[in-house]
């Protein structure tokens, strides 16, 4: 069942410095995690934080950016 959650002013900056693309230069051929990658990092921690299932978060339209439903985790 789909639930709305709301996370701070603090979480939402995180989220979105997160998603920011990452310059750098390969020395030793490992190149660092994606913003994708990052981002679902961010998603992850708010999900064990909150009680969702991270992978179904979806945005709440009509409301601040910091609105989402997602499903409830089994945990």
């Amino acid at each position: 069942m789909r639930k709305e959650y709301e996370m701070t002013k603090k979480e939402l900056k995180d989220l979105k410095e997160a998603s920011k693309p990452v310059r750098y230069m390969v020395f030793g051929g490992i190149p660092p995690t994606s913003p994708q990658e990052n981002a679902n990092m961010v998603w992850a921690k708010l999900g064990k934080k909150y009680g969702f299932r991270p992978m179904t978060v979806r945005p709440v339209q009509g409301k601040s950016q910091r609105f989402f439903t997602a499903e409830a985790s089994d945990e």
